[in-house]
């Protein structure tokens, strides 16, 4: 590798066909592509697993596509990272199938993982969302950024959050779809919770409970599905940031 530090971006994925190029097609655009793309189809039945099988064999860096039978992000993600570090991953990069990096996604995520080009031994950086602006229209990303916000002032006030519960680290708003650890601290903390969405919070406090090294990093932006919001709405979508489930709306949409 001619970076510093193994990198694997793990982008897991369930009925994604329709979002899931130009997702690759973000990851493509990168202009550090001195990556390992590991694509976790998590029980598909549509063309998921297709769509990146054909990416594979022409994409600028190398490709791996695994299966995942346990439905769960959770499952996914934790599988695709253990499988990466497994291949010597020293750093990791996740975010999801229908989001869309911006081309600086991968350099910012590198170089917020090291230090002076060594990889730095414990750290997690915690990206920056922004809404997709081929979803919904100015006032659907406005809302958005809004919940976002909620989200992490709910998180930052939660009383669970608070440093005298044992976290070395303050709360800090953690997006799964934009995120990147390195290898010794996600098994440190002991991966992923193997379990459906939503799985943020509690992985990240499994991290803040082994290090305060948790960092945010601006220039790591990931533009995120606003789908949620139509499959929701905005009180349903509120409900659900706040880990109150979906207000009886059904499955998450993603």
């Amino acid at each position: 590798m001619k970076g510093h530090g193994t990198m694997w971006v793990i982008l897991p994925a369930h009925q994604e066909e329709a979002r899931l190029a130009g997702t690759l097609g973000a990851l493509a655009a990168q202009q550090d592509r001195d990556f390992t793309l590991l694509v976790v189809d998590n029980a598909s039945t549509d063309r998921t697993g297709a769509i990146a099988r054909d990416f594979a064999g022409r994409a600028p860096f190398p490709v791996e596509v695994l299966d995942e039978p346990a439905k769960g992000v959770g499952c996914a993600v934790d599988t695709g990272f253990r499988h990466a570090i497994d291949r010597g991953a020293t750093l990791l990069a996740r975010t999801d199938a229908d989001c869309l990096p911006r081309p600086g996604w991968t350099a910012a995520a590198r170089a917020a993982l090291t230090d002076r080009g060594t990889p730095a031994e414990p750290r997690m950086v915690c990206g920056r969302i922004v809404a997709r602006h081929d979803e919904h229209g100015p006032l659907g990303r406005t809302g958005f950024a809004l919940l976002v916000r909620l989200a992490a002032l709910f998180g930052r006030f939660r009383p669970a959050h608070a440093r005298r519960n044992g976290y070395l680290a303050p709360y800090r708003m953690h997006a799964g779809n934009n995120m990147a650890i390195t290898a010794g601290l996600y098994l440190a903390a002991g991966g992923m919770p193997r379990r459906p969405s939503p799985t943020d919070r509690l992985f990240l406090n499994r991290v803040r409970r082994q290090t305060d090294r948790i960092v945010h990093c601006r220039a790591m932006v990931v533009e995120n599905s606003t789908r949620r919001l139509g499959a929701y709405g905005i009180r349903g979508t509120a409900r659900w940031y706040l880990d109150r489930g979906s207000g009886g709306r059904g499955d998450d949409p993603r």
